[in-house]
Protein backbone atom coordinates (compact mmCIF):
# COMPACT_ATOMS: atom_id res chain seq x y z
CA UNK A 1 0.00 0.00 0.00
CA UNK A 2 2.83 2.29 0.60
CA UNK A 3 6.21 1.74 -0.58
CA UNK A 4 9.12 3.44 2.41
CA UNK A 5 12.51 3.63 -0.06
CA UNK A 6 15.31 5.60 1.90
CA UNK A 7 17.61 7.56 -0.47
CA UNK A 8 20.38 8.43 2.08
CA UNK A 9 18.53 10.71 4.62
CA UNK A 10 16.07 11.75 1.88
CA UNK A 11 13.13 9.32 2.69
CA UNK A 12 10.51 8.97 -0.83
CA UNK A 13 7.16 7.93 0.48
CA UNK A 14 5.52 5.56 -2.87
CA UNK A 15 1.95 5.28 -2.83
CA UNK A 16 0.95 1.33 -3.62
CA UNK A 17 -2.41 0.58 -4.07
CA UNK A 18 -3.35 -0.95 -7.44
CA UNK A 19 -4.69 -0.44 -9.66
CA UNK A 20 -5.11 3.70 -9.05
CA UNK A 21 -3.53 4.34 -5.65
CA UNK A 22 -7.22 5.37 -4.60
CA UNK A 23 -6.96 7.00 -0.98
CA UNK A 24 -9.00 5.36 1.44
CA UNK A 25 -8.61 5.11 4.92
CA UNK A 26 -5.65 2.81 5.25
CA UNK A 27 -3.53 4.57 2.76
CA UNK A 28 -4.22 7.41 4.61
CA UNK A 29 -3.26 5.89 7.73
CA UNK A 30 0.04 4.82 6.33
CA UNK A 31 0.64 8.27 4.92
CA UNK A 32 0.33 9.61 8.45
CA UNK A 33 2.42 7.36 10.59
CA UNK A 34 5.12 7.91 8.40
CA UNK A 35 4.82 11.70 8.23
CA UNK A 36 4.29 11.86 12.22
CA UNK A 37 7.82 10.21 12.42
CA UNK A 38 9.17 13.02 10.37
CA UNK A 39 7.57 15.41 12.22
CA UNK A 40 9.26 13.65 15.54
CA UNK A 41 12.34 13.03 14.37
CA UNK A 42 13.09 15.97 11.98
CA UNK A 43 16.44 15.69 12.42
CA UNK A 44 17.17 12.20 10.89
CA UNK A 45 15.92 13.75 7.20
CA UNK A 46 16.77 15.82 4.78
CA UNK A 47 13.57 15.74 2.93
CA UNK A 48 10.72 14.45 1.60
CA UNK A 49 9.16 12.71 -1.77
CA UNK A 50 5.46 11.76 -1.90
CA UNK A 51 5.21 9.46 -5.15
CA UNK A 52 3.33 7.09 -7.34
CA UNK A 53 3.67 4.57 -9.77
CA UNK A 54 4.59 5.13 -13.34
CA UNK A 55 1.16 6.74 -14.95
CA UNK A 56 -0.72 7.44 -11.88
CA UNK A 57 -0.15 9.88 -8.72
CA UNK A 58 -3.07 9.03 -7.42
CA UNK A 59 -6.49 8.75 -8.74
CA UNK A 60 -7.94 11.14 -5.81
CA UNK A 61 -10.71 9.62 -3.09
CA UNK A 62 -11.75 5.84 -3.25
CA UNK A 63 -15.46 6.72 -4.14
CA UNK A 64 -16.59 3.37 -3.93
CA UNK A 65 -15.47 2.42 -0.90
CA UNK A 66 -16.53 5.77 0.56
CA UNK A 67 -19.60 5.76 -0.41
CA UNK A 68 -20.75 3.24 1.31
CA UNK A 69 -19.60 5.10 4.60
CA UNK A 70 -21.85 6.17 7.68
CA UNK A 71 -21.35 9.99 8.28
CA UNK A 72 -19.77 8.76 11.47
CA UNK A 73 -17.14 6.31 9.07
CA UNK A 74 -16.88 9.87 7.05
CA UNK A 75 -16.56 11.89 9.99
CA UNK A 76 -13.37 10.09 10.33
CA UNK A 77 -11.91 9.70 7.53
CA UNK A 78 -12.43 13.71 7.39
CA UNK A 79 -10.41 13.92 10.41
CA UNK A 80 -7.71 11.66 9.01
CA UNK A 81 -7.42 13.26 5.58
CA UNK A 82 -7.47 16.41 7.02
CA UNK A 83 -4.61 15.85 9.45
CA UNK A 84 -2.76 14.47 6.50
CA UNK A 85 -2.64 17.83 4.86
CA UNK A 86 -1.83 19.43 8.30
CA UNK A 87 1.86 17.00 8.70
CA UNK A 88 2.64 18.03 4.90
CA UNK A 89 1.82 21.93 5.51
CA UNK A 90 3.93 21.86 9.05
CA UNK A 91 6.55 19.58 7.73
CA UNK A 92 9.54 19.97 9.36
CA UNK A 93 11.45 18.90 6.23
CA UNK A 94 10.71 19.98 2.35
CA UNK A 95 8.66 17.84 0.71
CA UNK A 96 8.09 17.18 -3.00
CA UNK A 97 5.85 15.94 -4.59
CA UNK A 98 6.49 13.45 -7.57
CA UNK A 99 3.48 13.84 -9.51
CA UNK A 100 4.33 10.82 -12.11
CA UNK A 101 0.99 10.43 -13.87
CA UNK A 102 -2.97 11.44 -13.10
CA UNK A 103 -3.54 13.50 -9.85
CA UNK A 104 -7.17 14.72 -10.02
CA UNK A 105 -8.95 16.00 -6.79
CA UNK A 106 -7.42 14.08 -3.54
CA UNK A 107 -4.40 13.68 -5.45
CA UNK A 108 -3.90 17.82 -6.23
CA UNK A 109 -5.33 18.42 -3.04
CA UNK A 110 -1.98 16.30 -1.23
CA UNK A 111 0.32 18.05 -3.69
CA UNK A 112 -0.61 21.77 -2.70
CA UNK A 113 0.54 21.48 0.49
CA UNK A 114 4.10 19.90 -0.40
CA UNK A 115 7.10 22.70 -1.53
CA UNK A 116 7.52 21.84 -4.89
CA UNK A 117 5.39 19.56 -7.16
CA UNK A 118 7.68 18.14 -10.23
CA UNK A 119 4.77 16.43 -13.04
CA UNK A 120 5.37 13.79 -15.55
CA UNK A 121 4.95 15.28 -19.30
CA UNK A 122 1.81 13.20 -20.99
CA UNK A 123 -1.57 12.75 -21.46
CA UNK A 124 -2.28 12.97 -17.62
CA UNK A 125 -4.66 15.35 -16.11
CA UNK A 126 -4.76 17.23 -12.26
CA UNK A 127 -6.72 20.04 -10.84
CA UNK A 128 -9.75 20.09 -8.31
CA UNK A 129 -12.76 19.27 -9.54
CA UNK A 130 -14.56 19.05 -6.69
CA UNK A 131 -17.25 21.13 -8.42
CA UNK A 132 -18.15 18.79 -11.45
CA UNK A 133 -18.87 15.87 -8.86
CA UNK A 134 -20.83 17.98 -6.67
CA UNK A 135 -18.54 18.81 -3.94
CA UNK A 136 -17.45 22.10 -1.77
CA UNK A 137 -13.34 22.43 -1.11
CA UNK A 138 -12.53 22.64 2.39
CA UNK A 139 -11.31 26.66 2.65
CA UNK A 140 -7.94 25.22 3.75
CA UNK A 141 -7.65 23.48 0.07
CA UNK A 142 -8.45 26.72 -1.07
CA UNK A 143 -6.20 29.05 0.46
CA UNK A 144 -3.13 26.97 -0.25
CA UNK A 145 -4.31 26.79 -3.89
CA UNK A 146 -4.45 30.72 -3.68
CA UNK A 147 -0.76 30.64 -2.62
CA UNK A 148 0.25 29.04 -5.56
CA UNK A 149 -2.17 30.58 -8.19
CA UNK A 150 -3.11 33.60 -7.14
CA UNK A 151 -6.36 35.12 -6.20
CA UNK A 152 -8.17 35.10 -9.72
CA UNK A 153 -6.65 32.04 -11.14
CA UNK A 154 -7.61 30.14 -8.30
CA UNK A 155 -11.06 31.04 -7.97
CA UNK A 156 -11.51 30.68 -12.15
CA UNK A 157 -9.74 27.10 -11.13
CA UNK A 158 -12.15 26.08 -8.44
CA UNK A 159 -14.84 27.12 -9.60
CA UNK A 160 -14.77 25.61 -13.12
CA UNK A 161 -13.88 22.23 -11.68
CA UNK A 162 -11.94 21.66 -14.94
CA UNK A 163 -8.74 19.20 -14.98
CA UNK A 164 -5.89 20.12 -16.67
CA UNK A 165 -2.51 18.61 -18.50
CA UNK A 166 0.62 19.15 -17.20
CA UNK A 167 1.63 22.13 -19.55
CA UNK A 168 -1.53 24.42 -18.19
CA UNK A 169 -0.51 23.29 -14.99
CA UNK A 170 2.83 24.45 -15.18
CA UNK A 171 1.49 28.27 -16.41
CA UNK A 172 -0.92 28.47 -14.01
CA UNK A 173 1.26 27.22 -11.37
CA UNK A 174 0.07 24.53 -10.28
CA UNK A 175 3.26 22.53 -10.71
CA UNK A 176 6.59 24.11 -10.55
CA UNK A 177 8.55 21.25 -13.08
CA UNK A 178 7.83 19.16 -15.83
CA UNK A 179 9.97 15.99 -16.58
CA UNK A 180 9.48 12.78 -18.81
CA UNK A 181 7.67 10.06 -16.36
CA UNK A 182 10.47 8.33 -15.51
CA UNK A 183 12.44 10.89 -14.70
CA UNK A 184 9.89 12.93 -12.20
CA UNK A 185 11.24 10.73 -9.16
CA UNK A 186 14.97 11.71 -9.76
CA UNK A 187 14.26 15.44 -10.42
CA UNK A 188 12.74 15.53 -6.83
CA UNK A 189 15.39 13.92 -5.37
CA UNK A 190 18.12 16.57 -7.12
CA UNK A 191 15.57 19.47 -6.00
CA UNK A 192 15.66 17.61 -2.16
CA UNK A 193 19.49 17.65 -2.35
CA UNK A 194 20.29 21.15 -3.73
CA UNK A 195 18.16 22.59 -0.58
CA UNK A 196 20.29 19.64 1.48
CA UNK A 197 23.27 21.58 0.50
CA UNK A 198 21.98 24.74 1.97
CA UNK A 199 22.93 25.78 5.63
CA UNK A 200 20.41 24.07 7.26
CA UNK A 201 19.16 26.18 9.92
CA UNK A 202 18.97 29.42 7.65
CA UNK A 203 17.03 26.86 5.11
CA UNK A 204 14.72 25.65 7.67
CA UNK A 205 14.37 29.01 9.29
CA UNK A 206 13.10 30.96 5.86
CA UNK A 207 11.14 27.85 5.08
CA UNK A 208 9.05 28.35 8.41
CA UNK A 209 8.74 32.18 7.54
CA UNK A 210 7.78 31.47 3.81
CA UNK A 211 5.30 28.70 4.90
CA UNK A 212 3.48 30.05 7.82
CA UNK A 213 -0.17 31.26 6.11
CA UNK A 214 0.40 27.43 5.64
CA UNK A 215 0.81 26.49 9.18
CA UNK A 216 -1.94 28.69 10.53
CA UNK A 217 -4.73 27.01 8.32
CA UNK A 218 -4.25 24.51 11.24
CA UNK A 219 -4.07 26.56 13.91
CA UNK A 220 -8.24 25.62 14.41
CA UNK A 221 -9.44 21.68 14.56
CA UNK A 222 -11.96 20.94 11.99
CA UNK A 223 -14.29 18.26 12.06
CA UNK A 224 -15.39 18.02 9.11
CA UNK A 225 -19.13 19.10 9.48
CA UNK A 226 -19.37 21.53 6.54
CA UNK A 227 -18.46 19.02 4.26
CA UNK A 228 -19.88 16.21 5.53
CA UNK A 229 -23.26 18.38 5.22
CA UNK A 230 -22.43 18.75 1.36
CA UNK A 231 -21.45 14.80 0.62
CA UNK A 232 -24.44 13.59 2.22
CA UNK A 233 -26.71 15.97 0.18
CA UNK A 234 -28.79 13.83 -1.95
CA UNK A 235 -27.80 15.95 -4.81
CA UNK A 236 -24.16 15.31 -4.22
CA UNK A 237 -24.11 11.87 -3.54
CA UNK A 238 -26.02 11.66 -7.12
CA UNK A 239 -22.83 13.23 -8.86
CA UNK A 240 -21.05 10.91 -7.07
CA UNK A 241 -22.73 7.90 -7.42
CA UNK A 242 -22.75 9.12 -11.52
CA UNK A 243 -18.89 9.48 -11.24
CA UNK A 244 -18.41 5.89 -9.92
CA UNK A 245 -20.87 4.17 -12.30
CA UNK A 246 -18.87 5.88 -15.46
CA UNK A 247 -15.60 4.68 -13.89
CA UNK A 248 -17.28 1.09 -14.02
CA UNK A 249 -17.70 1.75 -18.01
CA UNK A 250 -13.90 2.16 -18.56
Amino acid sequence: MLDIIEHNEIRELRLHRPPVNALNPELLEALRTQLDEVHKQPQRYAGLIVSGQPGIFTAGLDLPELLQCSRQQMQGFWVLFHDLWRLLATCPVPVVAAITGHSPAGGTVLSVFCDYRIMAVGDYKIGLNETQVGLVAPQAIYVALQRLLGARAAERHLVAGALIGPERALQLGLVDQLEAVDQVVPAALAWCQQHAALPRKAMLGNRRIARAALHELFADDDDGSAFLDVWFDAATQQALQHVVASLGKR
